[in-house]
């Protein structure tokens, strides 16, 4: 007899996966390709069906395509648009200059617009090699504002933030059409400018939302586990970024919040904002290449599970496991698993 899933903790992850070395060069956040053509199309799904396979093996509730048919998680929503340039980039200063001074960014050069559904043929190719639920993660508006150069000008942050909304709703309501069991909208800047969450975040994450007839939700960290995110992770003493935007979330239609807690000084008690939400627990660090053990996977679940119940919680990781090895993003599977099933056993 299963037990109702509503009753147990869950795994799931952020959404990316190393890709492999064959593909592309691993640990880069925007490798180039090592194939082209047909042949790199064909890479990136046998890359898909490496990833399905690990996950199913492992054992995870909902499972992604690792993202590896994109070279970025932004990008790979502005190719299929109209009036963005990924080819000729310019510098712009992003996320608050947090981790760098200034980065390479795609540049706007027309009126941005939706051609016809970017990612659905993916996840129906996913959906085929899958007996498991699968999520799909989209850019969200907020952080694609704060990723993009504006060479047209005429619009405020919050007007062209709410333009991409647009954009991303047509696109989220296709897929959950197309059968994704799960939306999930990427906004880490939700974790860097906490009043623009409040004045206009919040309402272009609802606009890209909107009737989205699956599971939606958003995922808010602190940054891939790169060195320079490490470095700033390492200094940084205020974590109270959640504070501000959780009690935001509690009160929205979206109904799944990723965050951060493995490795960040968040104190955990932060989750009990989101009473009734599902959350996604950060339990799992990108950031290096030691696998946690289940028991300690287990120690970080039973903290929440003070502040939530076992049916609203997920073992996840903190953020998106490209920059890592195959090797350690395979053992981090295992345990997200191994810890939630620790966990359950006791409930």
């Amino acid at each position: 007899m299963h037990e109702p899933a509503h009753s147990r903790v869950r795994a799931t992850i952020v959404g990316s996966l190393p890709k492999p070395a064959w593909l592309a060069a691993p640990g880069e956040l925007t490798a180039s390709w090592h194939l082209d053509g047909a042949v790199l199309e064909e890479g990136k799904e046998d890359a898909v069906r490496i990833w399905v396979a690990q996950q199913e093996q492992a054992g995870l509730d909902v499972l992604t395509d690792g993202e590896q048919r994109r070279q970025h998680y932004i990008w790979g929503f502005y190719q299929g648009l109209d009036g963005i340039d990924t080819i000729n980039l310019a510098m712009r200063a992003q996320r608050a200059q947090r981790y760098h001074k200034e980065i390479a960014a795609a540049r706007l050069v027309g009126e941005p617009t939706w051609r016809g559904p970017i990612f659905v043929d993916a996840l129906r190719a996913t959906r085929a090699m899958a007996r498991t639920p699968i999520k799909v993660t989209l850019p969200g508006p907020m952080t694609i504002v704060d990723s993009i150069v504006d060479t047209i000008g005429g619009r405020t942050e919050a007007q062209l933030a709410m333009r991409f909304a647009e954009l991303l709703n047509l696109e989220a309501r296709a897929l959950a059409d197309a059968g994704a069991a799960v939306i999930q909208f990427d906004e880490p800047c939700f974790n860097v400018y906490v009043d623009k969450v409040k004045d206009w975040g919040m309402a272009a994450l609802e606009c890209a939302a909107q009737g989205v007839k699956a599971t939606k939700a958003v995922h808010i960290c602190y940054g891939y586990g790169t060195a320079d995110v490490k470095r700033w992770k390492s200094a940084n003493r205020d974590w109270s970024h959640y504070e501000s935007t959780l009690p935001l979330l509690a009160k929205s239609s979206i109904d799944q919040v990723s965050i951060e807690t493995a490795a960040s000084g968040v104190d955990v008690g932060v989750i009990d904002l989101l009473r009734g939400k599902d959350v996604l627990l950060g339990v799992v660090d990108v950031g290096n290449e030691i696998v946690e053990t289940p028991e300690l996977i287990a120690q970080r679940l039973h903290a929440a599970l003070r502040y939530t119940d076992p049916g609203h919680l997920y073992a996840c990781t903190d953020c998106g496991m490209l920059p890592l090895s195959r090797k350690a993003a395979e053992g981090k599977l295992r345990a997200l698993v191994g810890g939630a099933a620790l966990v359950n056993a006791m409930h």
